[in-house]
């Protein structure tokens, strides 16, 4: 493990070299390359060095990390072809990826949580100094202060185990058993935050709509997974507490999930409109983490990749159109069909994957959902028909709306993708619909 975060840091200095964007991005990939010939298939942890391991949750979030990073730098081309500090912002992008691969690759919960949280400082920075509305700042503050209120109890609580335990090591911690409600409250309350559940999601849809399209990246395509992840973590400690309170949870995200999708359907801003369905997505795979059965557990983990994948690639579209028009609201929108005919298909395979339709891995990661979710009450099955008919529903709207209808009458132009940018929605949409073939390594982690 150590050599990829010394990989990571020697990255840094290069990226304040000259002409050296598209070198970063390609060692990126080289990256991702050279991490996936570490074979993990194994449940049980393995690469146990100081204070960092990697197991098959670790291993799939790691190279999600990785490859969304490299995929930020080619959506980015606008940041080098206008000398926009393009140095510090690959070197914010590095960093950023350095606290991810130590958030998910620790061994205690304590560095856990250190990298949990400095995550959040690169970020904070892409948004406020590469965004486009004077609005950033506010997007930002809201961001800061939800993660940052969330985030207190959980180290209280976790001093608390250190004191009361003598360890924090995720190893050790797997057969203890904890019974304070308030400890259990304080431990989700930051990944819930995070994640985001329905009630505490709205700095999501303003962090999104503010950010550069790099920042939107990887706040949908990483971010929001580190709240699952913290989860699949944490319940193995809070099974007997999980099965007395997680009806709260699940009843919150489900008719959540069916209220921001009516949100959905309603929205003129492209980008808000992803950023909402995002939480519709979240907020199915934390029901099915709550249910605490095997489907849920493996399918979240399903769902999270296909998620980082999907709603990033959408974001990817969304500037595509962005950087052409000038504006991201569907009034002008339209008619994109007419404008950049050869991004139609692309629209069309990835607001199809984000609908769950077949061969894309988000339908099975839906398909265990249900099954967890239905098997813990077949009460739950009337929400989850609304929200999948909902979730059909906007992005079908976004999709038709977008394409179809009278073009904006300023753009009497025809405008085609450069191959930079169809490389870029491939490289989302290929793994998406090709890791279903190995679906057994994505469901049966566990």
């Amino acid at each position: 493990m150590l050599k990829f975060i010394f990989m990571l840091l020697f990255l840094i200095p290069l990226g304040f070299s000259k002409n050296s964007w598209w070198l970063v991005q390609s060692l990126l990939f080289f990256m991702g390359f050279l991490f996936m010939f570490i074979l993990v298939i194994f449940p049980f942890p393995s690469y146990v060095g100081y204070n960092f391991f990697v197991d098959v949750l670790s291993y799939g979030l790691i190279i999600l990390s990785i490859w969304v990073c490299g995929l930020m730098i080619m959506a980015s081309e606008s940041v080098k072809r206008f000398y926009y500090y393009e140095d510090g912002f690959l070197c914010l992008v590095i960093l950023l990826l350095l606290f991810l691969f130590c958030t998910f690759s620790s061994s205690s919960l304590f560095s856990f949580y250190l990298f949990f949280e400095a995550s959040l400082i690169p970020t904070l920075l892409l948004i406020m100094g590469w965004g486009y509305q004077p609005e950033r700042l506010q997007a930002g503050i809201y961001l800061l202060f939800y993660t940052l209120l969330g985030s207190l109890p959980l180290l209280v609580s976790l001093l608390w185990i250190y004191g009361f335990y003598g360890t924090l090591y995720f190893m050790f911690m797997e057969d203890i058993g904890f019974t304070s409600s308030l400890v259990y409250l304080s431990m989700i309350l930051a990944f819930l935050i995070k994640t985001p559940m329905f009630l505490v999601h709205l700095w999501l849809p303003s962090a999104h709509v503010e950010a550069p399209v790099s920042g939107s990246m990887i706040l949908a395509g990483v971010l929001l997974k580190l709240g699952g992840y913290g989860l699949l973590r944490v319940y193995l400690m809070l099974i007997s507490l999980g099965m007395s309170f997680n009806f709260i949870w699940i009843g919150i995200s489900l008719i959540g999930g069916f209220l921001v999708s009516l949100m959905c359907l309603r929205q003129m801003d492209l980008k808000a409109l992803i950023a909402y369905s995002s939480v519709v997505h979240m907020g199915m795979a934390l029901g099915g983490l709550m249910t605490m059965t095997g489907w849920g557990f493996m399918s979240t983990y399903t769902l999270m990749i296909a998620h980082g994948l999907c709603s990033s690639g959408l974001f990817a579209l969304a500037n595509i159109s962005y950087e052409r028009l000038g504006s991201r609201s569907l009034f002008i929108n339209k008619g994109l069909m007419n404008f950049m005919p050869s991004m139609a298909m692309w629209w069309f395979l990835l607001s199809s994957s984000n609908m769950a339709a077949p061969p894309s891995l988000n339908l099975m990661g839906e398909i265990g959902l249900l099954n967890s979710l239905v098997m813990w009450s077949g009460l739950s099955m009337i929400m989850l028909m609304l929200i999948s008919f909902f979730s059909a529903a906007y992005t079908l709207y976004m999709y038709s709306y977008s394409q179809h209808g009278s073009i904006y009458s300023g753009l009497y132009s025809c405008s085609m993708g450069y191959t930079r940018e169809y490389l870029l929605l491939l490289l989302h949409w290929l793994p998406l619909n090709i890791l279903v073939l190995r679906g057994d390594m994505c469901i049966l982690w566990l």
